[in-house]
């Protein structure tokens, strides 16, 4: 009988052993894939950001079709600028309701749990 639990004991060991390395091996291998995958997210905004540029370039050459090529390079900046303060306003918007970091409505319901349980037993415990 201490054979047959020695006997199980080594081998719980040893698949436990091998379910640990596969498991390290399998995220190792998701590892690898989110890597390259992130990378390829990196390198497809950069070619976006490229794009963009090429695409206000060319707003800018059929604006100076019909207006001087300065204005229409200027117009095109103003527009771009004012795009960009009404993202940072929203921007801003968005952070100032996600500050402070904690959560505030799950902090006051587990106090009023906590203040729940107390008056429960309290009555209990005074009979």
């Amino acid at each position: 009988m201490g054979e047959l639990v020695s006997r199980l004991s080594e081998e719980m060991s040893s698949l436990v052993r091998g379910e640990i390395e596969l498991a390290r091996l399998e995220l190792t291998e998701k590892a690898k894939h989110t890597g390259k995958g992130a990378g390829a997210f990196g390198a497809a905004g950069l070619v976006a950001l490229y794009g963009l540029g090429v695409l206000i370039a060319t707003a800018i050459l059929a604006l100076a079709l019909v207006m001087d090529a300065w204005l229409a390079a200027l117009l095109v900046g103003v527009v771009l600028l004012i795009v960009a303060g009404g993202m940072a306003l929203f921007g801003k918007k968005q952070v100032s309701e996600g500050v402070p970091m904690k959560p505030e409505r799950a902090t006051e319901n587990l106090k009023r749990d906590m203040e729940a349980v107390k008056h429960h037993r309290h009555p209990r415990s005074a009979r």
